[in-house]
C-alpha cells in the first residue's frame, strides 16, 4: 500500500510515523508513506499557498492551484490514487469499518487541511472522500491525517505481531472491547477473573462476548443499538 500525505507541515509528521507499529510496517515495506510538502508545487518566491477567503470571514484559505498540481504531478509519476481524502471537520466521522475500508485501498492521497480549509473547488473538482476524526477543530489536518495512517496501517497484514490481534479490537465487531488483563494473578488482592485463567475457550469467548455487550451499553449505548439492529437483521 502507498499513501501520499500532502502538507505544509511535513515536520508534525515525521516522529508519529516513524515508531511503533507504523515505523514497523515501513520497514517491513508493507506500506510506503510520503511526505508531500506543498509549498514545493508553488509558483512564487515566496511558495505561498494561501489567500485571503472571499467575503467577511477571517482567515487564510489553501490556493487551489498547488493542490491539483500537486495531486496531477504526482499522480503522473505514480499512478491514479483509489481515494483522494480530505482531512475535514465536516467529513465523515472515522470509524473502524471506514479504517478497514480504506486499508484495502492500494494507493491513497491524504491532503491536510490549514488555516481555515481549502478553496471549495478542491473539495469539489478533486477530492474522492472527507475524513474527520471528531467534532473539534485542530490547528491543522497533519494530526489527523497520522491518526488516520495509523488506524489503517495497524489493518494491513503483517503489521500487527498476532494476525488476530486486531480482530479483538474495540469496534472491529460493532462494540467496545471486554477488560484485558495479564499477570501476575494477583495484584494488591485483585485477581484476575477465574473464567480467563480456566482454558476453557468457549466460555472464555462466551464471557468477553458478555463484558462487551455490557461495557458498550454502558459507554456507547448507541453503538450498542446498532448491533443489535445489526444482528437481528442477520438472524431474519
Amino acid at each position: 500500500m502507498t499513501i501520499d500525505i500532502l502538507t505544509v507541515l511535513p515536520e508534525l509528521l515525521t516522529g508519529a510515523l516513524d515508531y511503533s507499529i507504523v515505523g514497523r510496517a515501513r520497514a517491513q515495506h508493507l506500506v510506503e508513506i510520503n511526505l508531500c510538502q506543498l509549498r514545493d508545487y508553488t509558483h512564487d518566491k515566496r511558495r505561498t499557498v494561501d489567500d485571503y477567503a472571499y467575503g467577511p470571514d477571517a482567515g487564510m484559505v489553501l490556493k487551489p492551484e498547488p493542490i491539483f498540481e500537486a495531486v496531477e504531478h504526482l499522480q503522473a509519476t505514480g499512478g491514479a490514487y483509489d481515494e483522494i481524502i480530505y482531512t475535514a471537520p465536516d467529513g465523515e466521522l472515522l470509524t473502524q469499518a471506514l479504517a478497514t475500508e480504506l486499508s484495502l485501498k492500494p494507493r491513497v492521497l491524504i491532503l491536510c487541511g490549514h488555516y481555515k480549509g481549502v478553496d471549495q473547488r478542491v473539495r469539489d473538482h478533486l477530492v474522492t472522500r472527507e475524513v474527520s476524526i471528531g467534532d473539534y477543530i485542530l490547528s491543522g489536518g497533519e494530526l489527523a491525517a497520522a491518526v488516520l495512517v495509523d488506524t489503517i496501517v495497524r489493518l494491513l497484514p503483517g503489521a500487527l505481531g498476532d494476525a488476530t490481534s486486531a480482530l479483538s479490537d474495540s469496534f472491529q465487531d460493532g462494540l467496545v472491547s471486554p477488560p484485558a488483563y495479564t499477570r501476575p494473578e494477583n495484584f494488591r488482592g485483585w485477581e484476575v477473573p477465574t473464567i480467563l485463567r480456566s482454558g476453557n475457550f468457549p466460555e472464555i469467548a462466551k464471557w468477553q462476548h458478555a463484558e462487551a455487550l455490557r461495557l458498550t451499553e454502558e459507554r456507547r449505548p448507541e453503538l450498542l443499538k446498532q448491533y443489535l439492529a445489526r444482528t437481528s437483521l442477520r438472524e431474519e
